[in-house]
């Protein structure tokens, strides 16, 4: 690796628990040795490896589907989130940016149902549709612009040290496997997120409405972790309350702070649990106005896939 690891990254106390962790781990004279083995290292995706303001990038795609159903039955209107999007109702899309249980629990219901039947690949290709026409609202870049250049810089910097890189958020797993390898340079197998049951029907697999498992949010995060994993990370970095119990499950944790309006965004809704726990924890803060050179990755264009995997 180069002599300057991070190099988007400010000399300050976050740069440098890092580096001191990360290099003492990889010691096997240091007391913090880590066999590569259990060197675990888990992402939460929103706000973390990517801008989540003025809405998370999925947030489009999933809202637009929806609109054509309830275009189609338009008695869907009264229900949740139909009716939330009929009604313009600020306070619901307020509530589901929050994440809060009530508002995301009748998403993904509304979710599976709207792709029940689909097959895999027919989603990935409508999700890469959707990625390659889409620009941020305020950025004017593709979604792949608004990736954190620091936080690609620590992947190298883990990966030099024999990591292994999981992303764990409670988006759509399937989705965000449409872009992991050419953005995060991670397999797809290692993108871990709130997804469906899959069925056998005529020779293909497709969705089902059922969720698999919980929602990847809250203890639903190192739950998905251990499953896939058979380990408890032992790095994990995250930016808001839903992260807290990831983040509590690693020896080191990491807790993005937004607090530059001028580069990015400045906000704390959604945090305030994820920051006292920082201060009781010890976690370490990182802070995007401060210990960022740079924020954003100049961006690339999502390109379609030629056809839909089997």
């Amino acid at each position: 690796m180069g002599a300057s690891p991070l190099g988007s990254w400010n000399d300050g106390p976050a740069r440098r628990a890092i580096v001191e962790y990360v290099t003492s781990t990889a010691d096997e004279r240091s007391p913090d040795f880590v066999p590569p083995a259990d060197r675990i290292a888990v992402f939460d995706n929103d706000g973390t490896l990517w801008v989540e303001k003025p809405a998370p990038v999925q947030t489009g795609f999933v809202l637009g589907k929806l609109a054509e159903r309830m275009a189609a039955d338009p008695a869907l209107a009264r229900e949740q989130p139909y009716r939330a999007l009929a009604e313009r109702d600020e306070s619901y899309l307020r509530a589901l940016d929050a994440q809060e249980p009530d508002a995301v629990e009748s998403m993904v219901r509304a979710v599976g149902a709207a792709w029940e039947g689909t097959p895999f690949g027919v989603y990935e290709e409508q999700a890469a549709h959707y990625l390659a026409s889409w620009r941020h609202e305020r950025f004017g870049v593709p979604a792949t612009g608004l990736v954190y250049q620091p936080m690609l810089e620590l992947f190298d910097y883990l990966r030099a040290h024999g990591w292994r890189l999981f992303v764990c958020s409670g988006g759509g797993r399937d989705f965000m496997r449409v872009i992991c390898e050419d953005t995060w340079g991670l397999p797809r197998e290692n993108v871990i997120g709130s997804a469906p049951e899959f069925a056998w029907r005529d020779g293909t697999l497709v969705r089902r409405a059922t969720p698999h498992g919980p929602i990847a949010l809250g203890p639903g995060k190192p739950e998905y972790v251990l499953a896939r994993t058979g380990r408890l990370p032992r790095l994990a970095a995250g930016n808001d309350d839903v992260d807290v119990e990831m983040l509590r499950s690693a020896p080191f944790a990491l807790l993005v702070v937004h607090d530059d309006a001028e580069r990015e965004y400045a906000y704390t809704d959604g945090a305030a649990r994820a920051l006292s726990a920082a201060r009781r924890y010890g976690w370490t803060t990182v802070s995007v106005k401060h210990d960022w050179k740079t924020v954003l990755t100049p961006p690339h264009t999502q390109e379609e896939p030629s056809a839909p995997g089997q």
